[in-house]
Protein backbone atom coordinates (compact mmCIF):
# COMPACT_ATOMS: atom_id res chain seq x y z
CA UNK A 1 0.00 0.00 0.00
CA UNK A 2 2.66 2.36 0.67
CA UNK A 3 4.24 2.58 -2.52
CA UNK A 4 1.41 3.27 -4.16
CA UNK A 5 0.60 6.02 -1.68
CA UNK A 6 3.84 7.42 -1.92
CA UNK A 7 3.11 7.09 -5.97
CA UNK A 8 0.28 9.17 -5.73
CA UNK A 9 1.71 12.12 -3.77
CA UNK A 10 1.49 14.66 -6.40
CA UNK A 11 4.78 16.23 -6.80
CA UNK A 12 5.63 14.52 -10.09
CA UNK A 13 6.97 16.49 -12.93
CA UNK A 14 8.62 15.87 -16.33
CA UNK A 15 9.04 15.78 -19.67
CA UNK A 16 6.05 14.91 -21.96
CA UNK A 17 6.11 12.69 -24.96
CA UNK A 18 2.36 12.99 -27.05
CA UNK A 19 1.95 13.05 -30.72
CA UNK A 20 2.51 16.67 -31.53
CA UNK A 21 3.50 18.39 -28.42
CA UNK A 22 6.71 19.73 -27.68
CA UNK A 23 7.82 17.81 -24.51
CA UNK A 24 10.67 19.61 -24.09
CA UNK A 25 9.13 23.31 -24.38
CA UNK A 26 6.76 21.82 -21.78
CA UNK A 27 9.11 20.74 -19.21
CA UNK A 28 11.56 23.98 -19.40
CA UNK A 29 8.58 25.59 -17.56
CA UNK A 30 8.85 22.81 -14.42
CA UNK A 31 10.10 23.56 -11.29
CA UNK A 32 13.15 22.01 -9.23
CA UNK A 33 11.69 21.77 -5.50
CA UNK A 34 11.60 20.25 -1.83
CA UNK A 35 8.20 19.52 -0.51
CA UNK A 36 7.58 18.11 3.04
CA UNK A 37 3.98 16.94 3.42
CA UNK A 38 1.96 15.82 6.77
CA UNK A 39 -0.21 13.29 5.93
CA UNK A 40 -3.75 12.68 8.29
CA UNK A 41 -6.87 9.81 8.04
CA UNK A 42 -9.60 12.01 6.55
CA UNK A 43 -12.09 9.13 6.48
CA UNK A 44 -12.79 5.72 7.98
CA UNK A 45 -15.49 3.28 5.83
CA UNK A 46 -15.25 0.06 7.57
CA UNK A 47 -12.01 -2.10 7.24
CA UNK A 48 -9.12 -2.77 9.80
CA UNK A 49 -7.45 0.88 10.10
CA UNK A 50 -8.88 3.14 13.09
CA UNK A 51 -6.08 5.59 13.23
CA UNK A 52 -3.14 6.78 10.14
CA UNK A 53 -0.73 9.22 10.54
CA UNK A 54 2.42 10.26 8.55
CA UNK A 55 4.91 12.34 7.17
CA UNK A 56 6.40 12.64 3.53
CA UNK A 57 9.28 14.26 1.77
CA UNK A 58 10.07 15.37 -1.69
CA UNK A 59 12.64 16.51 -3.72
CA UNK A 60 12.97 17.02 -7.52
CA UNK A 61 16.65 17.56 -9.09
CA UNK A 62 16.83 19.22 -12.66
CA UNK A 63 19.80 17.30 -14.34
CA UNK A 64 19.69 18.86 -17.90
CA UNK A 65 18.43 16.00 -19.67
CA UNK A 66 15.99 14.66 -16.66
CA UNK A 67 14.33 14.83 -13.37
CA UNK A 68 15.47 12.88 -10.62
CA UNK A 69 13.24 12.50 -7.71
CA UNK A 70 13.36 11.17 -4.27
CA UNK A 71 10.44 10.33 -1.79
CA UNK A 72 10.38 9.01 1.86
CA UNK A 73 7.13 7.93 3.07
CA UNK A 74 6.54 7.27 6.41
CA UNK A 75 2.94 6.16 7.59
CA UNK A 76 1.90 4.86 11.21
CA UNK A 77 -1.07 2.97 11.03
CA UNK A 78 -3.44 1.22 13.60
CA UNK A 79 -5.72 -1.44 13.23
CA UNK A 80 -8.75 -2.60 14.93
CA UNK A 81 -6.72 -6.29 15.45
CA UNK A 82 -3.33 -5.34 16.27
CA UNK A 83 -1.08 -2.53 17.35
CA UNK A 84 0.63 0.02 15.68
CA UNK A 85 2.35 -0.54 12.33
CA UNK A 86 5.60 1.29 11.61
CA UNK A 87 6.06 1.69 7.21
CA UNK A 88 8.21 3.39 5.66
CA UNK A 89 8.70 3.54 1.69
CA UNK A 90 11.45 5.00 -0.44
CA UNK A 91 11.47 6.19 -3.85
CA UNK A 92 13.44 7.20 -6.41
CA UNK A 93 13.28 7.63 -10.26
CA UNK A 94 15.42 9.13 -12.72
CA UNK A 95 13.10 10.33 -16.02
CA UNK A 96 14.55 11.49 -18.95
CA UNK A 97 12.89 14.65 -20.23
CA UNK A 98 12.45 13.26 -23.63
CA UNK A 99 9.54 10.87 -21.77
CA UNK A 100 12.04 7.83 -23.55
CA UNK A 101 13.32 6.49 -20.20
CA UNK A 102 12.81 5.48 -16.74
CA UNK A 103 15.15 4.28 -14.26
CA UNK A 104 12.88 3.17 -10.87
CA UNK A 105 14.06 2.42 -7.30
CA UNK A 106 11.19 1.29 -4.70
CA UNK A 107 11.98 -0.10 -1.18
CA UNK A 108 9.45 -0.58 1.66
CA UNK A 109 9.69 -1.53 5.55
CA UNK A 110 7.32 -2.72 7.93
CA UNK A 111 8.39 -2.10 11.70
CA UNK A 112 12.03 -2.31 10.17
CA UNK A 113 11.93 -5.49 8.06
CA UNK A 114 11.40 -5.09 4.24
CA UNK A 115 8.26 -6.37 2.86
CA UNK A 116 9.04 -5.25 -0.63
CA UNK A 117 11.40 -3.80 -3.22
CA UNK A 118 11.35 -3.28 -6.83
CA UNK A 119 14.01 -2.39 -9.17
CA UNK A 120 14.97 -1.99 -12.81
CA UNK A 121 14.68 0.52 -16.01
CA UNK A 122 11.86 0.98 -18.52
CA UNK A 123 11.89 2.83 -22.18
CA UNK A 124 9.74 4.07 -24.23
CA UNK A 125 10.92 4.01 -28.29
CA UNK A 126 10.66 7.78 -30.06
CA UNK A 127 7.45 8.17 -32.24
CA UNK A 128 8.53 6.43 -35.53
CA UNK A 129 11.01 4.51 -34.16
CA UNK A 130 11.56 1.19 -35.77
CA UNK A 131 12.28 -0.49 -32.08
CA UNK A 132 9.02 -1.66 -31.44
CA UNK A 133 6.89 -1.72 -28.26
CA UNK A 134 7.63 -0.21 -25.17
CA UNK A 135 9.31 -2.46 -22.11
CA UNK A 136 10.58 -2.63 -18.58
CA UNK A 137 13.63 -4.78 -16.83
CA UNK A 138 13.05 -5.72 -13.62
CA UNK A 139 16.01 -6.52 -11.84
CA UNK A 140 13.77 -6.80 -8.23
CA UNK A 141 12.40 -8.12 -7.21
CA UNK A 142 13.54 -10.96 -9.37
CA UNK A 143 14.78 -10.19 -13.02
CA UNK A 144 11.56 -10.21 -15.37
CA UNK A 145 10.90 -8.25 -18.61
CA UNK A 146 7.40 -7.06 -19.63
CA UNK A 147 6.55 -5.22 -22.69
CA UNK A 148 4.41 -1.45 -21.98
CA UNK A 149 1.27 -1.27 -24.00
CA UNK A 150 1.30 1.59 -26.89
CA UNK A 151 0.90 5.19 -25.24
CA UNK A 152 2.24 4.52 -21.96
CA UNK A 153 3.67 7.74 -19.77
CA UNK A 154 6.06 7.75 -17.04
CA UNK A 155 5.34 9.54 -13.65
CA UNK A 156 6.21 12.70 -14.72
CA UNK A 157 4.71 12.78 -18.46
CA UNK A 158 1.26 11.79 -16.62
CA UNK A 159 1.52 14.76 -14.49
CA UNK A 160 2.73 16.96 -17.41
CA UNK A 161 -0.59 15.46 -19.97
CA UNK A 162 -2.82 16.10 -16.85
CA UNK A 163 -1.68 20.18 -16.60
CA UNK A 164 -2.14 20.10 -20.56
CA UNK A 165 -5.02 18.64 -20.63
CA UNK A 166 -6.81 21.53 -18.05
CA UNK A 167 -4.87 24.28 -19.70
CA UNK A 168 -6.71 22.95 -23.32
CA UNK A 169 -9.94 23.10 -21.14
CA UNK A 170 -10.50 19.47 -21.83
CA UNK A 171 -12.94 17.31 -18.94
CA UNK A 172 -10.77 14.42 -19.09
CA UNK A 173 -8.16 11.76 -20.52
CA UNK A 174 -7.06 8.03 -19.61
CA UNK A 175 -3.38 7.54 -19.87
CA UNK A 176 -1.59 4.36 -19.33
CA UNK A 177 0.92 4.50 -16.55
CA UNK A 178 3.87 3.03 -15.67
CA UNK A 179 5.44 4.52 -12.48
CA UNK A 180 7.50 1.50 -11.04
CA UNK A 181 5.75 1.08 -7.82
CA UNK A 182 5.33 -2.71 -8.09
CA UNK A 183 5.84 -5.86 -10.44
CA UNK A 184 2.93 -5.83 -12.63
CA UNK A 185 3.95 -3.24 -15.15
CA UNK A 186 1.66 -0.71 -16.50
CA UNK A 187 -1.79 0.34 -15.16
CA UNK A 188 -5.00 2.13 -16.30
CA UNK A 189 -5.49 5.82 -15.08
CA UNK A 190 -8.90 7.99 -15.49
CA UNK A 191 -8.98 11.27 -14.92
CA UNK A 192 -11.15 14.12 -14.74
CA UNK A 193 -10.70 17.74 -14.36
CA UNK A 194 -12.72 19.51 -12.49
CA UNK A 195 -11.95 23.24 -12.46
CA UNK A 196 -9.15 25.35 -13.84
CA UNK A 197 -7.96 28.54 -11.44
CA UNK A 198 -6.16 30.79 -14.04
CA UNK A 199 -3.48 33.22 -12.21
CA UNK A 200 -3.25 34.02 -9.14
CA UNK A 201 -4.05 30.51 -7.13
CA UNK A 202 -5.31 31.15 -3.68
CA UNK A 203 -2.42 30.08 -1.69
CA UNK A 204 0.30 31.16 1.15
CA UNK A 205 3.01 30.60 -0.83
CA UNK A 206 3.51 34.07 -2.87
CA UNK A 207 5.62 31.63 -5.46
CA UNK A 208 2.67 29.25 -5.88
CA UNK A 209 0.01 31.88 -5.20
CA UNK A 210 1.30 33.65 -8.71
CA UNK A 211 0.39 30.77 -10.70
CA UNK A 212 -2.46 28.94 -12.46
CA UNK A 213 -4.37 25.47 -11.38
CA UNK A 214 -6.17 22.88 -11.66
CA UNK A 215 -8.22 20.49 -9.85
CA UNK A 216 -8.13 16.95 -10.70
CA UNK A 217 -9.70 13.42 -9.72
CA UNK A 218 -7.08 10.57 -11.23
CA UNK A 219 -8.53 6.69 -10.41
CA UNK A 220 -5.79 4.11 -11.24
CA UNK A 221 -6.88 0.39 -12.53
CA UNK A 222 -5.00 -2.81 -12.38
CA UNK A 223 -4.67 -3.90 -15.95
CA UNK A 224 -6.05 -7.07 -15.76
CA UNK A 225 -9.05 -8.44 -17.44
CA UNK A 226 -12.33 -7.82 -16.03
CA UNK A 227 -11.24 -4.87 -13.92
CA UNK A 228 -14.05 -2.17 -13.57
CA UNK A 229 -13.23 -1.00 -9.70
CA UNK A 230 -10.13 1.23 -9.11
CA UNK A 231 -7.36 0.27 -7.07
CA UNK A 232 -7.16 3.68 -5.54
CA UNK A 233 -8.13 7.29 -6.06
CA UNK A 234 -6.60 10.54 -5.58
CA UNK A 235 -7.92 14.01 -5.52
CA UNK A 236 -5.48 17.00 -5.44
CA UNK A 237 -4.21 20.91 -6.77
CA UNK A 238 -1.71 20.97 -9.45
CA UNK A 239 -0.10 24.00 -9.89
CA UNK A 240 1.06 25.10 -13.34
CA UNK A 241 4.67 24.07 -12.78
CA UNK A 242 3.86 20.82 -11.74
CA UNK A 243 3.53 21.11 -8.12
CA UNK A 244 0.32 20.51 -5.35
CA UNK A 245 -0.28 21.24 -2.04
CA UNK A 246 -2.75 19.32 -0.91
CA UNK A 247 -4.08 15.25 -2.37
CA UNK A 248 -6.91 13.38 -1.09
CA UNK A 249 -5.60 9.17 -1.35
CA UNK A 250 -8.97 7.12 -1.51
CA UNK A 251 -7.61 3.73 -0.83
CA UNK A 252 -11.51 2.41 -0.14
CA UNK A 253 -11.86 1.53 3.25
CA UNK A 254 -9.92 4.47 4.17
CA UNK A 255 -8.82 8.43 3.05
CA UNK A 256 -5.82 10.09 3.59
CA UNK A 257 -5.16 13.53 3.33
CA UNK A 258 -1.91 15.06 2.76
CA UNK A 259 -1.39 18.56 3.21
CA UNK A 260 2.43 21.00 2.38
CA UNK A 261 4.38 21.78 5.34
CA UNK A 262 7.01 22.91 4.11
CA UNK A 263 8.37 24.01 0.35
CA UNK A 264 11.63 25.59 -1.26
CA UNK A 265 11.82 25.99 -4.75
CA UNK A 266 15.70 24.74 -6.24
CA UNK A 267 17.73 26.50 -8.41
CA UNK A 268 17.65 25.64 -12.16
CA UNK A 269 20.40 23.84 -14.03
CA UNK A 270 23.01 25.24 -15.99
CA UNK A 271 23.47 23.47 -18.83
Amino acid sequence: MTARLQALVPVILAGLILTGVDGAALAASLAAHRATYELSLDRVEGGGVVAATGHMTYQVTDTCTGWATQQQLRLQTVTRDGGPTNLVSDYATLESKDGHHLTFDMRQRANGATTEQVRGEATIPAPGSSDGAGSIAYTLPHPAKLALPPGTLFPMAHTLAILQAAEAGKKSLAPVLFDGTGPDGAQDTYVLITGLQPPPSQSDRPPLAALGSAQVHVAFFSRAPGTISPDYEAAMRYFSNGVSDRVLMDFGTFTMRATMHDFVLGKPAHC
